[in-house]
């Protein structure tokens, strides 16, 4: 091979950014039961579940998402008697601290459910966490590609009622307040802002108000919240598996919040899990080098089976002819002559002084 080296200057490369996408979508059957609960992972410490797309113990199985819930100390639902209060409130103020950060005076900021973190209206007190596996997101999740779908009503065995969400919108109009980079609302079909999806974290944050009436809820009492809960506490609208037929409210969002333990309220929300789906993205950046062969340039090789008798071989006998070589591969070395990388043309080209050649060689990281 030709040990004749040329020197890239800055004119010589460029880069590029390419943002590749794949939808990914999430069915309900999948995270409600599909294996009998067996791509369902809980933990001793009892903090968030974790669901797989087959039972985890398989080689197979992917890691799909963690789920939890959580509410504020500031939220009514708290309570020392409420089943894994403080667990509930860590989760909260944990999601918190890294989603939407603190205020001036170090307090953890609650999540605002139009991004607005000023004022006291529109908080979400009481939420869902989504968290999903990089192995699904990627680099992040697409701007307005995002939607879920859940029964909000009927009983356990029987949910009814679908409400759609998705982060209609958000290609143009997103929050960057956040401390975990870009964040869009989540809205349903009336304009009605529902949760919050962190689109570089991967995590989605719902209200759990759409599971139910939060009567204790501080969101409820404040006039002119235009995101008020949605359902009432009926007897025919029951958000765990607990007291199945029990009185109105002894198996609603907020007896699960208050009365079950995380994974309790996680299998609440799996089996009311319709259908979720979004498209990751993949940054793809690229380096591209021109590496530019003139017309008096690599036109002979250091290649010792290049010359036999003293003559080209590519020539044969025939002196006269201009010298020829063929060019295959193209080295590219550090500034001290370290070879970096190498790149395989398809065929090989022929190079003699009537030709030059600008050959692209992309590196992608």
């Amino acid at each position: 091979m030709a040990q004749t080296f040329k020197t890239l200057r800055d004119s010589d490369r460029t880069t590029t950014r390419t943002l590749l996408h794949e939808m990914v979508p999430i069915t309900g059957t999948i995270a409600s039961g599909t294996y009998t609960d067996l791509n369902i992972k809980n933990y001793s410490h009892g903090m968030f579940q974790s669901v797989y797309d087959y039972p985890y113990l398989s080689g197979s199985a992917n890691h799909i998402f963690d789920l939890t819930v959580g509410y504020s100390a500031t939220s009514a639902l708290s309570a020392s008697a409420s089943s894994q209060n403080a667990k509930k409130i860590n989760i909260y103020n944990e999601m918190a601290q890294v989603l939407v950060g603190f205020d001036v005076t170090g307090n953890v900021r609650p999540f605002d459910r139009d991004g607005d973190l000023s004022g006291n209206t529109g908080k979400i007190n009481e939420a869902i966490f989504i968290c999903f596996s990089r192995l699904l997101m990627k680099d992040e999740i697409k701007k307005g590609s995002f939607s879920l779908t859940v029964a909000t009503g009927g009983v356990y065995s029987a949910p009814e009622d679908n409400l759609t969400l998705t982060d209609s919108g958000s290609t143009t109009d997103y929050r960057v307040n956040s401390p975990a980079g870009e964040y869009g609302v989540l809205y349903d079909t009336r304009g009605k802002r529902l949760g919050l999806l962190y689109y570089q974290a991967g995590i989605a944050v719902l209200t759990a108000s759409i599971f139910g009436n939060l009567s204790n809820d501080a969101v409820t009492t404040v006039a002119g919240d235009s995101d008020n809960p949605l359902i009432p506490v009926t007897a025919s609208n029951y958000f765990s598996s607990e007291n199945g037929t029990a009185t109105p409210g002894e198996s609603s969002v907020v007896h699960a919040l208050t009365g079950s333990e995380i994974s309790g309220n996680c299998d609440g929300f799996r089996n009311r899990l319709v259908t979720m789906e979004f498209q990751n993205t993949t940054e793809l950046n690229s380096t591209i080098y021109f590496c530019r062969a003139n017309h008096n340039e690599f036109n002979y090789s250091s290649n010792p089976t290049y010359l036999t008798g003293s003559k080209i071989r590519v020539k044969g006998d025939l002196a006269d002819l201009p010298p020829v070589a063929y060019i295959t591969t193209i080295g590219l070395y550090s500034p001290d002559r370290v070879l970096m990388a190498v790149a395989k043309l398809s065929e090989p080209i022929r190079k003699d002084p009537t030709r030059d050649f600008t050959m692209r060689v992309r590196l992608d990281f």
